[in-house]
């Protein structure tokens, strides 16, 4: 009677056999692993420094190996912008804060209006406030329709002049109990005859039924003409962003700059270092794989460090889309002053990608990266880890990195024997050359021996 086999394990062995004869030694880099809490799965978030010791950019050539250098069945977890899901919006209503002229206290104090689920219907201040008293200094968004986690505010709004809105970001779930969220900066300028608009607040992925928006005592809010929250579902949400050390640069000619990355990357961000205060430079951001392909645009935009009211105001960051790309440039228009005669330091980001192996056999475990010859072997997660779920993922056994990846030695014994195959190939030659020596000398020995005589 035959037995049928299981599908998955089926696959696992399959996963195990490709790199059978896969060592730890084949690989250039090793990093130790130590895990913690309930396996057999372990979850490792790969740190951005390790993964540029690969050789392959999506990462064929990462393996897990145990104690006895034997390889462990994995399976990555990564993503890409074009393929995230970057989350719904959703337009909300918002509500003017009024305060007086000479009040103290930063938040206005309000009387609310809501309906039986939590919408906001009506928002007025405390006590009644005269004409010519009250001073706009902020607005109250309602996002009691939401149930995801707020990751973007959008806002657009009309003042006399152009310029920056900074602004303190607080949040509730009942209108009494605030949380600070940080602060957001939102601009409006023309440069050139050009306008350049900044709408987009990053939030911190939380949810919340209210925002409160409040705007410093030295300045009063412009008025809002719309309000949108961008959500995502929990189950969606994106892997964090991992950045990289400073990247070093050069320049060829004034207003362009250039930066090598160690390997080809699925960038989303690009931070360029302003040193300069009072630096304003819009720019144009391109990239490309290799030196033999034509630049391609990949981003633009109004890099500046100003100072205002004694604070720096800074926004030195562009927005990408995740291609990969190993070369950069930024071409500035130098009309702003420019960013100097030396390239400016960059930092990279990309999405973190995480790796999640099943341990088998004794620790310590290892990652080994840095081989370009070898075939992928990492297997999707549903199979990996059966009836999978991202509940399931959030569970599982952590593993952290210990310390810098190490270059693998080069073995002793493969010297040994590269010298020993070298003197054979150099006997070889002189046998030969004996050879050839012996059989010109007995020619010339013929052809000198005088003909007999008949």
């Amino acid at each position: 009677m035959s037995q049928k086999l299981n599908p998955v394990w089926l696959l696992l062995g399959m996963a195990m056999s490709v790199g059978a004869q896969e060592k730890p030694a084949d690989f250039a880099a090793q990093v130790l692993l130590a895990v913690s809490g309930s396996g057999p799965w372990y979850r490792l978030e790969l740190p951005l420094n390790v993964q540029l010791q690969a050789r392959q950019t999506d990462l064929s050539d990462l393996r897990v190996f145990n104690a006895a250098g034997e390889p462990q069945a994995y399976a990555l977890a990564r993503e890409s912008a074009q393929t995230r899901d970057d989350g719904r919006l959703n337009d909300v209503k918002w509500f003017p804060l009024y305060n007086s002229a000479d009040a103290t206290e930063r938040a206005p104090s309000v009387r609310v209006q809501s309906s039986a689920n939590g919408t906001l219907v009506e928002v007025q201040p405390s006590s009644q406030l005269e004409a010519g008293e009250e001073v706009l200094r902020g607005w109250l968004l309602d996002a009691s329709a939401i149930k995801a986690p707020l990751q973007q505010l959008i806002l657009d709004w009309t003042s006399e002049r152009d310029g920056f809105q900074r602004f303190s970001i607080e949040a509730s779930d009942d209108l009494q109990h605030w949380q600070a969220w940080g602060e957001g900066q939102v601009a409006r300028l023309t440069f050139s005859d050009e306008r350049i608009e900044q709408h987009e607040v990053a939030l911190p992925g939380r949810s919340a039924r209210y925002l409160r928006l409040l705007w410093d005592s030295s300045s009063f809010a412009p008025i809002l003409t719309s309000a949108q929250l961008k959500s995502s579902d929990p189950r969606n949400l994106p892997l964090p962003l991992v950045w990289s050390q400073a990247l070093a640069g050069s320049t060829t000619k004034a207003g362009e700059y250039t930066w090598q990355l160690p390997m080809g990357l699925n960038v989303e961000r690009v931070q360029v270092e302003l040193k300069q205060p009072n630096s304003l430079a819009p720019v144009t951001l391109a990239g490309r794989r290799e030196s033999s392909l034509p630049w391609q645009t990949l981003s633009s935009g109004l890099l500046y460090r100003l100072t205002q009211n004694g604070q720096d105001v800074v926004q030195n960051e562009l927005q990408l889309y995740g291609q990969p790309v190993q070369q950069l440039k930024l071409t500035v228009d130098e009309r702003g002053g420019g960013l100097g005669e030396q390239a400016p330091s960059v930092k990279y980001a990309v999405r973190a990608t995480q790796v999640i192996f099943l341990a088998r056999g004794e620790g310590p475990f290892s990652l080994a990266l840095g081989n370009p010859t070898v075939k992928i072997a990492n297997l999707p997660l549903s199979t990996l880890i059966p009836d999978f779920t991202p509940a399931k993922l959030a569970a599982l056994g952590k593993a952290t990195v210990q310390g810098a990846a190490v270059a693998t030695p080069t073995a002793p014994a493969t010297a040994t024997v590269a010298e020993q195959t070298n003197w054979k190939k150099f006997g070889l030659w002189a046998v030969l050359l004996l050879s050839v020596v012996f059989l010109g000398a007995m020619a010339f020995s013929l052809l000198r021996k005088p003909p007999a005589k008949s």
